[in-house]
């Protein structure tokens, strides 16, 4: 990769790394029925690049189609819950903020599919909120 790397990061038992060439374009918590399930959590923490930003260092990220129009990436051996792809978008990769070695360098600025929102989850912020995703 050329363009100089300003994030890193990878799952939770080392084999898959990634390295990114930019900040991202966009990051959100997102409270969808998926995300919630993939995760085992209330909410997702997520952020949003071209692709040609990301680049796979080690290991083979599994995917699973969560819809006829989405694939999670995962890793085989830790099971962490990585990337999120849409099909109709193929320039553009989402990551997992917590993936990152500094995930503190990245904040959400907006919630989406709050319609879904659990009820024990309550939101202390002043962001923007969407009852459903951002185009």
């Amino acid at each position: 990769m050329k363009d100089k790397i300003v994030l890193e990061g990878g799952c939770l038992c080392g084999k898959l790394r990634y390295q990114i060439s930019a900040l991202p374009f966009a990051a959100d918590y997102c409270h969808c029925v998926h995300c919630q399930k993939i995760s085992g959590a209330p909410v997702m923490a997520w952020m949003d690049f071209k692709s040609d930003q990301v680049t796979w260092l080690e290991g083979h990220l599994r995917e699973y189609a969560s819809s006829a129009t989405v694939r999670r990436g995962f890793c085989a051996d830790c099971g962490a819950t990585l990337s999120f792809r849409h099909l109709a978008h193929p320039a553009y990769l989402t990551l997992a903020i917590v993936s990152l070695d500094a995930p503190d360098r990245v904040a959400p600025t907006y919630h989406i599919y709050t319609d879904h929102q659990r009820h024990g989850c309550h939101l202390q912020d002043d962001l923007p909120r969407f009852s459903q995703g951002q185009v």
